[in-house]
């Protein structure tokens, strides 16, 4: 029997340069991400595989704002921005992942679902933005993009100050159902992109929204809708750490929910960082999910073979 599992793939490992990246510089690192899931391919597994969009939603506002500011240009609504990242990240991926599967002679195929994830148009994050997106700035820089464009700005897990947006919980998958059919005939599907593309319902209609979902809860909403074994998180880092950073830093292994819950109340994880990693691995595990891995992408082969990574269970 296949084991089903939904990989969801870090913004910033799909992009080379983040201040200065072009469309070539995304298009190489994604194929390099795409070699690290080819031991995957040829085991007898169905693969959704999700991804952020963080630095490239936030270099689609800049432009935005550059166009705006200067040539008079209507600015790119935030909904939007999520719908191009997640078509330009699926063509990469998918057409990276297309040419591996031919050159080795694998049967699948991969294909990319634009995908909406609903929120509530009454959820309070509308109201305290705190999704940080886009290239790292100064203090003085942030305070600048503050005063000029009216951005919420926040510092950001000590690597640098960030736009912050509004992030919703989500809700549903709208697509889910076409996943989950997509997954049975041998594709390997790319979806909830960037989180989804926020939508909320009004008068029986769905209708686009300026907020940025977390693609980290948004796929572990998917992995339990689609009833995925496993939910693997690939992030910058190969194992979730304690005291992360510091002489007595730890590194964890194999661990349950409670032991995680724990941590998170002695402020262990960071809120812009590692945080909402293992808040969504909770989220999983507790609706129905069997395991979660969190590692980084060069080694998810030997992470769900158990060698490496950190695997969290109930």
């Amino acid at each position: 029997m296949s084991k089903r599992i939904v990989i969801a793939v870090g913004g910033n490992a799909l992009i080379k340069d983040k201040e200065h990246q072009t469309e070539k510089d995304q298009y190489f690192q994604v194929k390099k991400t795409c070699e690290a899931l080819l031991p995957l391919f040829s085991k007898n597994l169905e693969i959704v595989i999700t991804h952020g969009n963080g630095p490239q939603v936030g270099f689609i506002m800049q432009r935005s704002e550059l166009g705006f500011n200067q040539l008079k240009l209507h600015r790119v609504p935030l909904d939007t921005a999520d719908a191009e990242t997640q078509g330009a990240i699926g063509f990469y991926l998918q057409q990276s992942l297309d040419n591996i599967i031919t050159k080795k002679k694998l049967n699948k195929k991969a294909v990319t679902v634009v995908t909406q994830v609903l929120v509530d148009k009454n959820d309070p994050a509308f109201n305290n933005p705190t999704k940080p997106i886009g290239s790292f700035y100064t203090k003085a820089q942030a305070k600048t993009l503050y005063k000029k464009y009216g951005w919420a700005v926040e510092e950001d897990a000590g690597r640098g100050w960030r736009r912050v947006v509004a992030s919703p919980k989500p809700i549903d998958v709208i697509e889910k159902d076409i996943v989950q059919e997509l997954i049975k005939n041998n594709t390997i599907v790319i979806a909830c992109g960037g989180g989804g593309i926020p939508v909320v319902e009004e008068r029986g209609k769905l209708k686009g929204v300026e907020a940025v979902i977390d693609k980290d809860f948004a796929s572990a909403l998917l992995a339990n809708q689609i009833k995925a074994d496993t939910l693997v998180i690939a992030t910058a880092v190969d194992n979730v750490y304690i005291n992360f950073g510091k002489p007595d830093q730890k590194k964890l292994e194999k661990i349950n929910i409670q032991e995680l819950k724990k941590y998170i109340e002695q402020n262990h994880f960071a809120k812009g960082s590692m945080l909402p990693k293992i808040q969504a691995v909770i989220n999983f595990l507790e609706n129905g999910g069997k395991e979660a891995i969190i590692t980084s992408p060069n080694k998810l082969a030997s992470a769900l073979e158990g060698k490496s990574g950190t695997r969290i269970t109930n």
